[in-house]
């Protein structure tokens, strides 16, 4: 009878195994060429929208000449803006026709594109679909609505922070009322920050993660975000960047800006897929041994232990106790982490030993990758404690370990013969 075992869980453990396996793959991936590529996309699309922002606020000017709420309106979104600021920078003209408007909404539909290709080719590094393609006219829709989508929902929330930030300063309002009134902005461009990255993380991938995992590390992205742009704006002045080089400083030190927020926007979708991966890495050094093909002291100490992997996929038996029996169609594979085992034929009415298993051994893989019954009975000579690894579980560690794919081969190709000696007599 199996019964689980079921050691204390290291959390730690699995944190650092999924901060190695996210720093491996986002440099097997070279993200940070692809983040490069997105923030130079991310400013070809935020020219026109500045232009756009301009001719907004011309004709929002004119009508706050005889509309109040407007006024109020108006002087929010010019001081919580900046937009003196950009002026004088050269970001923003101080006079925008109504045909340029125009242009920055066809620059900005068609640039959109570019921004997007580039957002679905990192992932299509990060996620790794094998082979599965997005339709022709879904990928060609797809740029055309998310920017324009993306972009109305982050200045829905700049306007609701600009309105609420100007009122926090509103001599009528009293003091806990601005406290609240700031944490109620805050939270709300939060939230837009959080639905942008989840609705990224969730939807583009061909190949979706999990509806849960991509909602928490989205949150997680979202506050890195946040963070990122405080210490920005903290340690850095884009005043400062103009003064000394002029106008394309500035553009520069924006590009520099949004190249950040790209690497942690792809570092934490990597990290995303990483927690799918993380079984996969540590299970492959199990059974590679901790100094198998191309281990490093740091892969050493940090899949060293197996007690996470112990509680996931252990199970222990009894002497004498059936981990396989031959004729079901059973497909779990088992990797003998402690004790001993042996495997038996059905020969002639009597059961004939094949051999004995031990430890570090993978077995039962041949019924899945032969897609037929068990071919053996295997028995557990002293105390046992196994992993028992599901069928995709096993598909995914041939996918990922070349090595691992070899020994598994080697040692298929021993048992065939060891069973067709046995069957021979």
């Amino acid at each position: 009878m199996k019964r689980p075992l079921l050691p204390q869980r290291n959390r730690l453990d699995w944190l650092i195994q999924l901060a190695y396996t996210t720093w491996r793959l986002l440099r097997k991936n070279s993200l940070q060429n692809h983040a490069a590529a997105t923030a130079f996309y991310s400013m070809l699309s935020a020219t026109p929208l500045l232009l756009l922002l301009s001719y907004g606020m011309q004709w929002l000017g004119k009508l706050a000449e005889s509309y109040v709420p407007a006024t109020l309106l108006f002087a929010a979104l010019y001081n919580q803006l900046q937009l003196e600021t950009l002026t004088e920078v050269g970001f923003l003209p101080r006079q925008t026709q109504l045909a340029a408007g125009g242009v920055g909404l066809v620059t900005l539909l068609l640039s959109s594109r570019g921004l997007v290709n580039a957002v679905q080719s990192a992932f299509s590094v990060i996620f790794p679909a094998e082979g599965r393609r997005r339709r022709f006219v879904t990928a060609w829709l797809l740029p055309l609505l998310i920017v324009p989508i993306a972009f109305g929902l982050l200045a829905l929330a700049g306007l609701a922070q600009a309105v609420l930030g100007f009122f926090t300063h509103v001599e009528l309002i009293g003091t806990a009322q601005g406290f609240v009134l700031q944490g109620l902005s805050a939270l709300f461009m939060l939230f837009i920050l959080w639905l942008l990255v989840f609705l990224a993380y969730w939807r583009l991938p061909i190949s979706r993660p999990p509806m849960r995992a991509a909602a928490l590390i989205a949150l997680l992205a979202a506050l890195s975000l946040l963070a990122l742009f405080s210490a920005f704006g903290h340690f850095f002045h884009l005043e400062k960047y103009q003064s000394l080089y002029g106008a394309l400083g500035g553009a520069v030190f924006v590009l520099i800006g949004a190249y950040f927020a790209c690497v942690v926007f792809y570092l934490w979708a990597q990290s995303l897929f990483a927690v799918s991966r993380v079984d996969v890495e540590a299970l492959e050094k199990l059974f590679l041994g901790s100094a198998g093909e191309g281990a490093s002291r740091l892969e050493s100490f940090v899949f060293g232990r197996a007690n996470r992997l112990l509680e996931k996929y252990g199970r222990r038996y009894q002497p004498g106790e059936v981990l396989i029996e031959e004729g079901h169609d059973s497909q779990e594979a088992f990797f003998l982490y402690s004790g001993s085992a042996a495997a038996y034929k059905e020969v002639n009415g009597s059961a004939r030993r094949l051999g004995a298993l031990n430890e570090g051994q993978l077995f039962g893989e041949m019924a899945y990758l032969l897609k037929e019954r068990r071919t053996a009975t295997v028995r557990a000579e002293s105390e046992v404690v196994a992993l028992v690894l599901p069928p995709d579980m096993l598909e995914q560690l041939m996918r990922h370990s070349a090595p691992l794919s070899r020994q598994i081969i080697a040692t298929l190709c021993q048992r065939l013969e060891k069973m067709n000696l046995a069957a021979q007599g």
